[in-house]
């Protein structure tokens, strides 16, 4: 006889999963909007708790979104609809969904972002970049990860990460060498700018992360290795989602639950065009 879950039952297991207690100070992570009693039938995995992703869970009759990133980093005092947030919030209890999210607990943990982007990328031997401890079975954690890959050159693997990301018009920025030796990776979804230090002293050839700035970057390459590969923060982010479906899946089905998990495939960012620019210099 299969049971069903409620709001609360998913947030115990992802809490299991993504210890809030590992959370960076600053973030904000857990539950942020619904009644923890509710019945779950229907699930939606996304990374942005945007107006098309709970327009989407609403019209699909979603109970429960899980997304990778808060709705709010900062508290706030009012909440009106003809503030972007608001207007969310209000279409979340009209709709009766509630929404959940994971964020730098799930940058760090075993399966997380950083792991799902790494597998992705075919990495193997994979170790966290910037080790922050050991989760609750023994396995080391922290922020990014670090593998190796048969040797490619970098316009390779270039090309192996563009085929891989999910489609958007952001694209990649690569810098170094193009025809330099690729054989030891270094990844970390979403901002990686805090990351270049670690990612040289791993010995890695090749940094693929998101937003990069124009001074760290040239200022890294400068220094020598590893190359950089840039792609955008939803990008890098995103791989993480479908992993966490089909966990969740899994975990539904040893629990013998009832549960409808959909991975949410809107492209939340911000940007809608890549134009390269072709004026002159003089």
């Amino acid at each position: 006889m299969t049971t069903t879950w409620t709001v609360s039952d998913v947030v115990t297991v992802m809490d299991r999963w993504y210890p809030p207690e590992t959370a960076q100070e600053w973030d904000k992570v857990g539950l942020i909007v619904g009644d923890p009693s509710r019945e779950v039938r229907r699930v939606l995995i996304a990374v942005d708790p945007v107006a098309a992703v709970i327009d989407e869970a609403v019209s699909n009759e979603i109970d429960m979104i899980i997304t990778h990133h808060p709705l709010y980093l900062r508290g706030v005092s009012f909440l009106p609809e003809s503030d972007p947030k608001g207007r969310v919030v209000a279409t979340l209890v009209r709709g009766e969904c509630a929404l959940f999210n994971a964020h730098t607990n799930a940058d760090i943990a075993y399966r997380g972002v950083a792991h799902a982007l790494a597998d992705l990328l075919g990495l193997e031997r994979t170790q966290p970049l910037d080790p922050s401890g050991r989760d609750r079975d023994g396995r080391s954690v922290g922020l990014g990860r670090v593998g190796t890959i048969d040797p490619v050159t970098l316009r390779e693997f270039a090309q192996r990460v563009a085929s891989a990301l999910p489609a958007g018009p952001h694209g990649l920025f690569v810098g170094g060498d193009l025809e330099s030796t690729v054989a030891r990776v270094a990844v970390s979804g979403g901002a990686g700018d805090s990351l270049l230090e670690q990612a040289r002293a791993s010995g890695a050839d090749v940094f693929v992360t998101a937003d990069l700035r124009h001074h760290p970057s040239s200022e890294h390459l400068e220094g020598g290795a590893p190359a950089l590969i840039s792609g955008s923060h939803w990008a890098t982010e995103w791989p993480w989602v479908p992993v966490l479906a089909q966990r969740l899946s899994e975990q539904a089905e040893a629990d013998n639950v009832s549960v409808d998990i959909t991975a949410s495939t809107i492209v939340t960012e911000p940007w809608t065009a890549h134009m390269q620019t072709t004026g002159g210099t003089q």
